[in-house]
Formats: structure tokens, C-alpha cells, sequence
């Protein structure tokens, strides 16, 4: 029998909910790809409910005590001597999340030696070292498109929110203004602004077709460039580079996955190529920016405004300078996790640990690393090395 320790984000500071604002939520149950949802044979949650935080369980305990497993959940991972680091040794299987992930470093596998399963509860396995877990021979799985169109949708609320000026104006009138100048002078229309996403997967493409009737100038690029069909569909514009892209775009939104290739790529050399006054979104990961460039660019103006909720490390330190730099709308780390998106990303676990222990293949679509190898869509989407580098420094949150 298998030990599976579960890394999740803390309850409500008010105590787990004991009720709801909606009694359900809509069934997905194909992507716009075609792409089913999760199948497993059953689950022991109701859909709708706060499944990813402690108490939550992703609604795996019932299903694997039934069988004999040991089931350890926690959000204790981070620091030496954490209980994440406690239960290492014997652990088989490791399950944690973006939004509050368990960073499998290469020292942490090596403190493990039975893990054979690193299953992300979401998409976007950039917390784990993929070079040390292919080269021990480790699964590596997520939940792939599982919150895909969540992430679309916070994209376009923030763009909004950031072209608007929305945040500031709401602050007003919760401090009891009625100051309209003071909300005006950095609020703008998008309509006829040129926006570009940089990559156009499950997400970023999403994020186009939201867009579109805005009546805004679409672009995009993409090591994988899209059938010529759909560019013609959005009236897209192709970019073979992002250096490109930024040059003629007033919004940047970042929908790349994160693995070396990418890390850091919007650094001080890349924001000056941006448009004075241009905005950038970054849902997807906050080591694809330069921490410090950012900060530089909303303070010098190059930036109009930066938001998402993809911060490095996770948590960020309290003292992260994107907490309280100028002109941002930057949350926690939420636009994947919303109640609806849980009851999808928790289906897929428990569908992909179904198929583990019972010997079965695990879809294509959810595999990173199989074999030694990157696999699935992991080889479409990854490169092999390591992007965890500095996330020792997430222990800080604690203090």
C-alpha cells in the first residue's frame, strides 16, 4: 500500500465554509478542443465545494483509505524540518498544487527515495525539477485544461481592470470619495488597442477568442503557430518572436508555460522594446519576469501597469516588492482555483491515481515526464532542466 502525501493551500482564516453562495455549479464535460473532463469512476465531493485547501482534501481521503493507502495532508512545505519534508522518505506519491506548491527540488527527491508519482492538482509542473525527476525515473502528471478557461477569463478581467483603472477607483469609494478625476487620469477604452498573448495554447488561445469582440488588434506567437484557419477566424497577426510581438503591442499577456527556455524572459532588455505606457498580464508564471526589471519599469513609466497572480517564490515573502509596487493588481495565486475549477482539477486526481494504482496508462494529455523523458504533452510543451532555483526562499512567508 502506497503512502500519498497531499500538499494544499490553509483553510478560510474564518474557519472551512459550512455553506456556499450557489447551490451548484455548470457541468463541463468536453474542453473547446474536444478534449473530455476528467472521468473517473466516481468521486467523494460535491462539485462547487472548497476542495483545495486543508480540510478540503481535493475529496481524496475516503477513496484511498478504502483501498489501504495512507493519506498525509498538509500546508506545511516549505523550510527545513517542514512536515512535507518530514514525510518525504516514505512518500510514494506526491500531489500538490500551483497556487501553493510543493517544490520537489533536487535535494527534496533525493530525500524520497519511493516517490514514483509527482501529480500537480492544476496545470504547470514547473515546481518540480523535471531533470532530476526524469533522470530518477519519476512520473510527472497535471491536470491538463482542467482550469484552463478560469485562467482565460481572470486574463481579460484583469486587462479591464488594469486599462480601466478600476482597482484605484474602487479604493475611492470605499474610503467614502467621489473623486472621478483622480479614477479618470490613468483609465483608458481598449477598444482599437493592439494586444498580444505570448503563446497561444489552451489558454492563450482562449484568451484571443474572449478578446475578439472587444474590437481590439489580436496578435500573438507561438513556437507552435496555429492553423491558418483560425488565424484567419481572429484576424490574427503572427509573430515569430516575442521581441516582435511586445514592439507593437499596448497589452501583453504571458501564457507560456515556465521551464528554462523561458525563465526570466521579460528582463530589462525586453521591457525597453516595449511600447511606453504598455501593460503586462502574467497569469501563468512569475519567473518568466525579471522581479526587480518590473519593479523598475512601472516606476520609470515604461510600464503602465503589471498585474496577475503568479508571483516566485509561492508564497511570496512579505516583503516581495511586487506587494507594493506602483500602477499593479496583483492577487494570490487564484485565477485557477476557483470552486468550479477545483471540482475539475480534483476529478482528474483522483482519475489519474485511479489509473496508477490500478495499472492502467495515464491520458497522454496529463503526462510531463515518463520513462526518463519528457512525454505527452509535456514533450510539446517543456524543456528538460530545472526552473526551481531560489524557491527555498518561499520559508520566508513565515515570518
Amino acid at each position: 500500500m502506497a503512502k500519498v502525501v497531499c500538499v494544499l493551500y490553509d483553510d478560510p482564516v474564518d474557519g472551512y465554509p459550512k455553506s456556499y453562495p450557489r447551490d451548484s455549479i455548470p457541468e463541463i464535460k468536453v474542453y473547446p478542443d474536444g478534449q473530455t473532463a476528467p472521468t473517473p469512476k466516481s468521486i467523494d465531493f460535491v462539485p462547487g465545494t472548497l476542495l483545495g485547501s486543508v480540510s478540503g482534501e481535493l475529496g481524496l481521503r475516503k477513496f484511498l483509505e478504502s483501498q489501504g493507502h495512507t493519506l498525509v495532508v498538509t500546508s506545511d512545505k516549505d523550510g527545513p524540518g517542514c512536515r512535507l519534508e518530514q514525510e518525504l522518505p516514505d512518500a510514494e506519491v506526491v500531489i500538490s498544487q500551483p497556487f501553493w506548491p510543493a517544490y520537489l527540488t533536487r535535494e527534496r527527491i533525493a530525500k524520497a527515495p519511493k516517490l514514483k508519482l509527482a501529480l500537480t492538482a492544476g496545470i504547470g509542473s514547473d515546481h518540480i525539477d523535471l531533470q532530476a525527476a526524469m533522470e530518477r525515473g519519476i512520473t510527472v502528471a497535471e491536470i491538463t485544461y482542467c482550469n484552463s478557461i478560469s485562467v482565460a477569463e481572470h486574463v481579460v478581467m484583469m486587462i479591464l481592470s488594469l486599462v480601466r483603472n478600476y482597482l484605484p477607483s474602487y479604493q475611492w469609494v470605499v474610503r467614502g470619495g467621489w473623486n472621478i478625476a483622480d479614477c479618470v487620469t490613468r483609465s483608458y477604452d481598449l477598444e482599437g488597442m493592439e494586444v498580444g498573448t505570448v503563446a497561444a495554447g489552451r489558454i492563450g488561445l482562449a484568451v484571443l477568442r474572449r478578446l475578439k469582440p472587444f474590437d481590439v488588434k489580436l496578435h500573438y506567437t507561438d513556437r507552435h503557430r496555429l492553423p491558418a484557419s483560425v488565424e484567419k477566424e481572429l484576424n490574427l497577426t503572427w509573430h515569430p518572436n516575442t521581441e516582435s510581438l511586445v514592439r507593437v503591442c499596448d497589452v501583453v499577456t504571458l501564457n507560456c508555460p515556465l521551464h528554462p527556455e523561458t525563465e526570466h524572459m521579460i528582463d530589462d532588455a525586453m521591457l525597453a522594446k516595449f511600447k511606453r505606457g504598455a501593460y503586462l498580464i502574467n497569469t501563468a508564471r512569475g519567473k518568466l519576469c525579471d522581479r526587480d526589471a518590473i519593479v523598475r519599469a512601472l516606476e520609470s513609466g515604461q510600464l503602465a501597469g503589471y498585474a496577475g497572480d503568479v508571483w516566485f517564490p509561492q508564497p511570496a515573502p512579505k516583503d516581495h516588492p511586487w506587494r507594493t509596487m506602483p500602477h499593479h493588481g496583483m492577487t494570490p495565486h487564484i485565477s485557477g482555483t476557483s470552486l468550479s475549477a477545483q471540482a475539475r482539477y480534483a476529478a482528474g486526481v483522483r482519475e489519474v491515481l485511479e489509473c496508477w494504482f490500478e495499472g492502467r496508462p495515464i491520458r497522454d494529455e496529463y503526462l510531463i515526464v515518463q520513462g526518463g523523458q519528457l512525454a505527452g504533452v509535456g514533450a510539446r510543451s517543456y524543456s528538460a532542466g530545472d526552473t526551481t532555483g531560489g524557491s527555498e526562499d518561499a520559508a520566508r512567508f513565515k515570518g
